[in-house]
Protein backbone atom coordinates (compact mmCIF):
# COMPACT_ATOMS: atom_id res chain seq x y z
CA UNK A 1 0.00 0.00 0.00
CA UNK A 2 1.05 3.57 -0.70
CA UNK A 3 -0.12 5.90 2.08
CA UNK A 4 -0.54 9.61 1.28
CA UNK A 5 -1.53 12.19 3.89
CA UNK A 6 -2.51 15.81 3.32
CA UNK A 7 -2.70 18.44 6.05
CA UNK A 8 -2.97 22.21 6.19
CA UNK A 9 -0.72 22.78 9.21
CA UNK A 10 -1.57 26.49 9.69
CA UNK A 11 2.06 27.08 10.61
CA UNK A 12 4.51 24.18 10.51
CA UNK A 13 6.23 25.18 13.74
CA UNK A 14 2.91 25.26 15.57
CA UNK A 15 1.93 21.82 14.23
CA UNK A 16 5.22 20.31 15.38
CA UNK A 17 4.79 21.80 18.84
CA UNK A 18 1.41 20.04 18.95
CA UNK A 19 2.95 16.64 18.21
CA UNK A 20 2.85 16.25 14.43
CA UNK A 21 6.28 14.59 14.21
CA UNK A 22 5.29 11.84 16.63
CA UNK A 23 2.03 11.24 14.79
CA UNK A 24 3.88 10.85 11.50
CA UNK A 25 6.07 8.18 13.06
CA UNK A 26 2.97 6.34 14.27
CA UNK A 27 1.08 6.56 10.97
CA UNK A 28 4.09 6.27 8.65
CA UNK A 29 2.63 7.81 5.50
CA UNK A 30 4.92 7.42 2.51
CA UNK A 31 4.14 10.95 1.31
CA UNK A 32 2.96 13.91 3.36
CA UNK A 33 1.53 16.96 1.62
CA UNK A 34 1.64 20.12 3.74
CA UNK A 35 -0.04 23.46 3.17
CA UNK A 36 0.17 26.86 4.82
CA UNK A 37 3.58 26.14 6.32
CA UNK A 38 4.11 29.87 7.02
CA UNK A 39 7.89 29.72 7.20
CA UNK A 40 10.93 30.85 5.22
CA UNK A 41 13.70 28.50 4.15
CA UNK A 42 16.22 30.14 6.48
CA UNK A 43 13.93 29.44 9.45
CA UNK A 44 13.57 25.71 8.85
CA UNK A 45 15.38 23.73 11.54
CA UNK A 46 16.76 20.28 10.75
CA UNK A 47 13.81 18.69 12.57
CA UNK A 48 11.34 20.62 10.43
CA UNK A 49 13.25 20.11 7.21
CA UNK A 50 13.89 16.39 7.63
CA UNK A 51 11.80 14.65 10.31
CA UNK A 52 12.88 11.10 11.09
CA UNK A 53 12.70 8.93 7.93
CA UNK A 54 11.62 11.86 5.72
CA UNK A 55 13.17 14.28 3.26
CA UNK A 56 11.44 17.64 3.04
CA UNK A 57 10.83 19.77 -0.04
CA UNK A 58 9.20 23.18 0.17
CA UNK A 59 7.81 26.04 -1.88
CA UNK A 60 7.91 29.13 0.31
CA UNK A 61 5.90 32.29 -0.12
CA UNK A 62 7.92 35.46 -0.62
CA UNK A 63 5.85 37.13 2.11
CA UNK A 64 6.96 36.08 5.58
CA UNK A 65 4.50 34.15 7.71
CA UNK A 66 2.23 33.45 4.75
CA UNK A 67 1.07 30.46 2.72
CA UNK A 68 3.72 27.99 1.49
CA UNK A 69 3.54 24.27 0.76
CA UNK A 70 5.73 21.26 1.38
CA UNK A 71 6.25 17.55 0.88
CA UNK A 72 7.75 14.98 3.23
CA UNK A 73 8.95 11.92 1.29
CA UNK A 74 10.05 8.56 2.69
CA UNK A 75 11.48 7.58 -0.69
CA UNK A 76 13.46 10.10 -2.77
CA UNK A 77 11.69 11.47 -5.82
CA UNK A 78 13.23 11.46 -9.26
CA UNK A 79 12.41 15.16 -9.56
CA UNK A 80 10.78 17.90 -7.48
CA UNK A 81 9.43 21.07 -9.08
CA UNK A 82 7.71 24.12 -7.65
CA UNK A 83 5.08 26.44 -9.02
CA UNK A 84 2.83 26.35 -12.08
CA UNK A 85 4.55 29.03 -14.22
CA UNK A 86 2.31 31.79 -12.91
CA UNK A 87 4.39 34.58 -11.36
CA UNK A 88 1.54 36.11 -9.37
CA UNK A 89 0.68 32.94 -7.48
CA UNK A 90 4.04 31.19 -7.58
CA UNK A 91 5.24 34.08 -5.42
CA UNK A 92 2.71 32.91 -2.81
CA UNK A 93 4.16 29.38 -2.56
CA UNK A 94 1.17 27.29 -3.63
CA UNK A 95 2.42 24.27 -5.65
CA UNK A 96 5.13 21.63 -5.19
CA UNK A 97 5.28 18.46 -7.29
CA UNK A 98 7.28 15.24 -6.80
CA UNK A 99 7.79 12.71 -9.61
CA UNK A 100 8.52 8.99 -9.52
CA UNK A 101 8.66 6.71 -12.61
CA UNK A 102 4.88 6.44 -13.12
CA UNK A 103 3.35 8.67 -10.43
CA UNK A 104 3.42 12.34 -9.48
CA UNK A 105 2.09 13.76 -6.21
CA UNK A 106 1.35 17.46 -5.80
CA UNK A 107 0.81 19.50 -2.64
CA UNK A 108 -1.46 22.42 -3.53
CA UNK A 109 -2.83 25.32 -1.49
CA UNK A 110 -5.56 27.25 -3.27
CA UNK A 111 -6.28 30.83 -2.22
CA UNK A 112 -9.07 31.78 0.12
CA UNK A 113 -11.36 34.62 -0.87
CA UNK A 114 -12.88 35.08 2.57
CA UNK A 115 -10.99 38.28 3.43
CA UNK A 116 -12.84 40.38 0.86
CA UNK A 117 -13.69 41.06 -2.77
CA UNK A 118 -10.10 41.68 -3.81
CA UNK A 119 -8.96 38.25 -2.67
CA UNK A 120 -12.04 36.58 -4.13
CA UNK A 121 -11.19 38.14 -7.48
CA UNK A 122 -7.63 36.87 -7.06
CA UNK A 123 -9.01 33.42 -6.25
CA UNK A 124 -10.88 33.40 -9.56
CA UNK A 125 -7.68 34.42 -11.38
CA UNK A 126 -5.91 31.52 -9.69
CA UNK A 127 -8.65 29.07 -10.69
CA UNK A 128 -8.44 30.21 -14.32
CA UNK A 129 -4.71 29.53 -14.46
CA UNK A 130 -4.90 26.39 -12.32
CA UNK A 131 -7.52 24.93 -14.64
CA UNK A 132 -5.15 25.19 -17.58
CA UNK A 133 -2.33 23.73 -15.52
CA UNK A 134 -4.53 20.78 -14.49
CA UNK A 135 -5.50 20.26 -18.12
CA UNK A 136 -1.80 19.99 -18.89
CA UNK A 137 -1.37 17.29 -16.27
CA UNK A 138 -4.35 15.39 -17.65
CA UNK A 139 -2.86 15.55 -21.15
CA UNK A 140 0.40 14.17 -19.74
CA UNK A 141 -1.57 11.38 -18.09
CA UNK A 142 -3.37 10.45 -21.31
CA UNK A 143 -0.24 10.63 -23.45
CA UNK A 144 2.19 8.82 -21.13
CA UNK A 145 0.11 6.91 -18.59
CA UNK A 146 1.57 8.91 -15.71
CA UNK A 147 -0.83 9.03 -12.77
CA UNK A 148 -1.33 12.13 -10.61
CA UNK A 149 -2.59 12.67 -7.08
CA UNK A 150 -3.10 16.32 -6.16
CA UNK A 151 -3.52 16.80 -2.44
CA UNK A 152 -4.27 19.87 -0.45
CA UNK A 153 -6.52 22.59 0.83
CA UNK A 154 -8.69 23.67 -2.11
CA UNK A 155 -10.72 26.18 -0.05
CA UNK A 156 -13.92 25.05 -1.78
CA UNK A 157 -16.64 22.78 -0.41
CA UNK A 158 -18.10 21.12 -3.47
CA UNK A 159 -21.53 19.89 -2.42
CA UNK A 160 -24.11 20.54 0.29
CA UNK A 161 -23.01 17.37 2.07
CA UNK A 162 -19.51 18.87 2.37
CA UNK A 163 -20.33 21.40 5.09
CA UNK A 164 -22.62 21.60 8.08
CA UNK A 165 -24.29 24.96 7.51
CA UNK A 166 -24.62 24.98 3.74
CA UNK A 167 -27.70 27.20 3.60
CA UNK A 168 -25.98 29.90 5.62
CA UNK A 169 -22.90 29.86 3.38
CA UNK A 170 -24.43 30.12 -0.08
CA UNK A 171 -23.07 33.65 -0.45
CA UNK A 172 -19.73 33.04 1.27
CA UNK A 173 -16.35 32.34 -0.29
CA UNK A 174 -15.67 28.63 -0.37
CA UNK A 175 -19.26 27.71 -1.23
CA UNK A 176 -20.16 30.20 -3.94
CA UNK A 177 -22.05 28.84 -6.96
CA UNK A 178 -19.19 29.78 -9.30
CA UNK A 179 -16.63 27.92 -7.16
CA UNK A 180 -18.80 24.84 -6.87
CA UNK A 181 -19.50 24.84 -10.61
CA UNK A 182 -15.74 25.02 -11.23
CA UNK A 183 -15.29 21.87 -9.12
CA UNK A 184 -18.16 20.11 -10.88
CA UNK A 185 -16.70 20.65 -14.33
CA UNK A 186 -13.31 19.49 -13.03
CA UNK A 187 -14.86 16.14 -12.16
CA UNK A 188 -17.55 15.76 -14.81
CA UNK A 189 -15.82 17.29 -17.84
CA UNK A 190 -12.07 17.31 -17.23
CA UNK A 191 -11.65 13.76 -15.98
CA UNK A 192 -10.41 14.28 -12.43
CA UNK A 193 -11.66 12.13 -9.55
CA UNK A 194 -12.54 13.15 -5.99
CA UNK A 195 -10.93 10.13 -4.33
CA UNK A 196 -12.56 10.43 -0.91
CA UNK A 197 -16.02 10.72 -2.46
CA UNK A 198 -15.30 7.66 -4.58
CA UNK A 199 -14.83 5.67 -1.39
CA UNK A 200 -17.46 7.44 0.73
CA UNK A 201 -20.11 8.98 -1.53
CA UNK A 202 -22.61 9.75 1.23
CA UNK A 203 -20.48 10.62 4.29
CA UNK A 204 -21.30 13.97 5.88
CA UNK A 205 -19.86 15.12 9.21
CA UNK A 206 -17.17 12.43 9.37
CA UNK A 207 -15.70 13.84 6.16
CA UNK A 208 -15.12 17.40 7.43
CA UNK A 209 -11.48 18.50 7.48
CA UNK A 210 -11.67 22.14 8.65
CA UNK A 211 -13.41 23.95 11.49
CA UNK A 212 -13.51 27.67 12.18
CA UNK A 213 -11.82 28.84 15.36
CA UNK A 214 -14.90 30.93 16.06
CA UNK A 215 -17.58 29.83 18.50
CA UNK A 216 -17.86 26.12 19.18
CA UNK A 217 -17.32 24.93 15.61
CA UNK A 218 -14.97 22.08 16.57
CA UNK A 219 -16.97 20.96 19.58
CA UNK A 220 -20.20 20.95 17.58
CA UNK A 221 -18.58 19.58 14.40
CA UNK A 222 -19.68 22.59 12.36
CA UNK A 223 -17.10 21.85 9.72
CA UNK A 224 -16.24 21.92 6.03
CA UNK A 225 -14.67 19.35 3.70
CA UNK A 226 -12.18 21.49 1.81
CA UNK A 227 -9.10 19.21 1.85
CA UNK A 228 -8.92 16.72 -1.00
CA UNK A 229 -7.09 14.01 -2.86
CA UNK A 230 -7.92 14.76 -6.53
CA UNK A 231 -6.51 12.11 -8.88
CA UNK A 232 -6.36 10.71 -12.37
CA UNK A 233 -8.71 7.75 -12.87
CA UNK A 234 -6.16 4.93 -12.73
CA UNK A 235 -4.68 5.71 -9.32
CA UNK A 236 -8.08 6.83 -8.00
CA UNK A 237 -9.47 3.36 -8.75
CA UNK A 238 -6.72 1.88 -6.59
CA UNK A 239 -7.70 3.81 -3.46
CA UNK A 240 -8.61 1.35 -0.73
CA UNK A 241 -9.07 3.25 2.53
CA UNK A 242 -9.59 6.88 3.55
CA UNK A 243 -9.64 8.42 7.01
CA UNK A 244 -9.84 11.88 8.57
CA UNK A 245 -7.86 11.88 11.83
CA UNK A 246 -9.55 13.80 14.65
CA UNK A 247 -8.22 12.26 17.85
CA UNK A 248 -5.48 14.88 18.11
CA UNK A 249 -5.40 18.41 16.68
CA UNK A 250 -2.36 19.84 14.95
CA UNK A 251 -4.14 22.85 13.37
CA UNK A 252 -7.62 24.03 12.44
CA UNK A 253 -7.54 21.33 9.74
CA UNK A 254 -7.44 17.55 10.21
CA UNK A 255 -5.14 15.17 8.31
CA UNK A 256 -6.77 13.29 5.45
CA UNK A 257 -5.01 9.99 4.70
CA UNK A 258 -5.76 7.66 1.80
CA UNK A 259 -4.13 4.28 1.14
CA UNK A 260 -3.63 3.27 -2.49
CA UNK A 261 -2.82 -0.16 -3.87
CA UNK A 262 0.22 1.22 -5.62
CA UNK A 263 3.96 1.73 -5.30
CA UNK A 264 6.57 4.29 -6.25
CA UNK A 265 8.54 1.83 -8.39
Amino acid sequence: MLRITTLNVNGIRSAFRKGLAGWLQEQQPDIVCLQEIKIQDTDLTDDLRHPECYAGHFHHAQKKGYSGVGLYLRRPADAVTIGMECPEFDAEGRIVRADWPALSVVSAYLPSGSSGDERQTAKYRFLDHYEGWLDGLMREHRETGREFVICGDWNIAHREIDLKNWKGNLKNSGFLPEERAWMTQLFEQRGWIDVYRGLHPDTGGEAYTWWSNRGQAWAKNVGWRIDYHIATPGIAARARHAAVYKEQRFSDHAPLTIDYEASLE
